[in-house]
């Protein structure tokens, strides 16, 4: 299966930073778009940020806007999400997805899909 792996996430002070990594194992990430949702405690999995296959065209969630920056390094198969003056609303477990296209709304992948494991990310005091 294509499957993707998280990974930096932990426990954060509100106003601090974090940076997640997203790869893959066995196959180049460069063919896809990804995007990156967040699944807070008691709700759906819900659209974060999205960045197309080259790179040049990113979308973000309004909750994360000019706080969250993604990006990707084709050359080292990697997705990032750099993660900003962080609030306690941002606390979740936090997935990157190959998505059909990357668009404003950044929808899910359609089900079934494989998620990976997540990244907890959690800001507290």
């Amino acid at each position: 299966q294509l499957q993707l792996v998280e990974s930096g996430g932990g426990l954060v002070q509100p106003g601090g930073s974090l940076r997640l990594s997203c790869t893959a194992s066995g196959f180049d990430l460069d063919y896809y778009h990804v995007g990156w949702f967040r699944r807070a405690p008691g709700n759906e999995r819900e659209g974060i940020s999205c960045i197309n296959r080259s790179g040049d065209i990113t979308h973000y969630d309004d909750s994360v806007w000019g706080r969250f920056f993604i990006s990707r390094d084709n050359a080292q198969n990697m997705i990032y999400l750099q993660m900003n003056r962080l609030k306690p609303e941002d606390t979740g477990v936090y997935y990157c997805a190959r998505i059909g296209a990357c668009s404003a709304g950044i929808a899910r992948p359609p089900e079934p899909y494989s998620w990976g494991q997540g990244t907890q990310v959690t800001v507290s005091e």
